[in-house]
């Protein structure tokens, strides 16, 4: 199996890992036990993608349901603007309970950022799981991407326990991230872009990269085709993210390239301000959990009845983590006036900064929805097209809030297709800005909130016990036979 060749016997969380000699990629390659990795990661894809379909499934149906039929069911010819309180208040006691009560504390704390790395144990699997559905299935503003990774990991991992008691530990770190690849691959649209996701935030890197994606690449292409034969089986949905076609975009202009500065400026600025929030909320909220998330939850679904009453738009629009309603926004943009975007902007901000703060879920798709309606309200001023527009927000927001600028280019370009392509340029400039920005809005020195680790730092002590799901970057990789 592969092996890690930086482990150091009695090697502590401080200590330095010493760095064996690294091993030629090739004869990893070439080698039986990884053509036995690579077939143990696509069987390990199946049930992982399954049931992280089944998982997606299941916060479709529990939104519909407790959104758009209970009321319904209830004797209200309609869902009444109030709707949203009670059901966002239990999202904030279920998912406390579930932090506070269940081993795993519900996964890492999303305001730390995206992470990749950590292999949860089965014990954690149910808490992570039941925090997911209570904070995913009743409102709040965060996406399902990083308890997919976390479950998946964990699944993968626990698989090979369960194969082969006496197998390498390491061969379970390696499934852990073949089984997150398998459980996220189709939810961004597209399995290589799931995989450099998860690539760039566990910091692969050097002559072992190949080595190490290729399980993770192979789990998710097997995924994907798991996705799309559960669709075409039950007709539930694919609940890839694919955005509406869009007016066509030729070339770039110089204008054009001025307002690429302002977006990635604006959105440093804007995810600054959202992620000092949660962590200030965060340092109140988790030492009384059970009391005050209810009031978070509370407030998130004030803001939605706020903005529903203000506004001709629906309240759910400012719910949920934005990965269907983005494409809805950008179909019906022509129904939105600047002020509507503006005022989505601020009360859907507000929410995903109440939602980070003590909530579980992942960052990704509320930071892409808020890059994409600034580029909406933004699309139409002097020398800026819709495309570009909405381009450059998504990718300057994501890495405002990610910290992964690679990345982030590749969510805003690929998923608006030959257009998005033509933006890349533009996309580039906003992305870097944005980090470079957000890099110095960062005080040096200064000390970082508790869990702060661009990248997937751990927060606490149960994240920092877990073992890495990849190997660190430039780590050289030594087979045993």
């Amino acid at each position: 199996m592969i092996d890690s060749a930086t482990a150091a016997k009695g090697q502590g969380p401080g200590d330095v890992p010493t760095a064996a000699p690294a091993a030629d990629p090739d004869a990893v390659l070439r080698s039986r036990a990884y053509t036995k990795l690579l077939v143990l990661a696509a069987l390990i894809g199946v049930p992982v993608s399954a049931l992280a379909y089944g998982f997606l499934v299941l916060v479709d149906r529990m939104q519909t349901e407790l959104f758009e039929n209970l009321p319904g069911e209830l004797g209200f010819a309609s869902p009444p603007a109030w709707w949203p309180l009670p059901l966002l208040a239990a999202s904030g006691m279920l998912t406390a309970l579930a932090i506070q009560r269940l081993p795993g504390t519900g996964g890492h704390s999303p305001a730390d950022g995206f992470k990749a790395g950590g292999v949860a144990g089965a014990a954690e699997l149910p808490g992570i799981a039941l925090a997911a559905l209570a904070t995913l299935g009743l409102g709040a503003v965060l996406g399902p991407e990083a308890p997919l990774i976390a479950l998946g990991g964990g699944l993968g991992a626990l698989a090979v326990r369960l194969a082969a008691r006496d197998a390498p530990a390491q061969a379970g770190v390696v499934m852990a991230a073949a089984g997150s690849f398998a459980a996220v691959s189709s939810l961004l649209g597209s399995p290589l872009l799931a995989a450099f996701l998860l690539m760039e935030a566990a910091g692969l890197g050097g002559a072992a990269l190949g080595v190490a994606l290729l399980p993770g690449l192979l789990a998710a292409g097997v995924g994907t085709l798991i996705f799309i034969g559960l669709d075409n089986l039950t007709g539930l949905g694919t609940f890839s993210l694919a955005l509406p076609s869009l007016p066509s975009f030729a070339h770039p202009t110089g204008a054009m390239f001025a307002w690429a500065l302002a977006f990635g400026l604006a959105a440093a600025l804007l995810g600054r301000a959202v992620r000092l929030a949660a962590w200030a909320l965060r340092a109140h909220v988790e030492r009384r959990m059970v009391l005050l998330m209810p009031v978070l939850g509370l407030a998130i679904g004030a803001l939605a009845v706020g903005f529903g009453q203000a506004t001709d738009h629906p309240a759910s629009d400012v719910l949920f983590s934005g990965q269907s309603a983005m494409p809805v926004l950008l179909a019906e943009a022509s129904a939105w006036s600047t002020g509507a975007l503006l005022l989505l902007l601020v009360c859907k901000g507000v929410a995903y900064a109440l939602s980070l703060s003590a909530f579980r879920g992942g960052p990704v798709f509320p930071a892409m929805f808020l890059g994409a309606a600034g580029g909406l309200a933004a699309a139409g001023l002097p020398g800026l097209d819709l495309v570009p527009a909405v381009a450059m927000g998504i990718g300057a927001m994501s890495a405002a809030m990610l910290r992964l600028p690679l990345t982030s280019t590749l969510l805003a370009t690929l998923l608006l297709g030959a257009d998005g392509l033509a933006a890349m340029p533009l996309v580039i400039v906003a992305v870097v800005v944005a980090h470079v920005a957000t890099a110095h809005l960062t005080r040096p020195g200064a000390p970082a909130p508790e869990g702060e680790g661009e990248g997937g730092a751990a927060r606490d002590g149960d994240d920092a016990r877990r073992a890495p799901a990849t190997a660190p970057a430039g780590t050289p990789m030594t087979v045993s036979r």
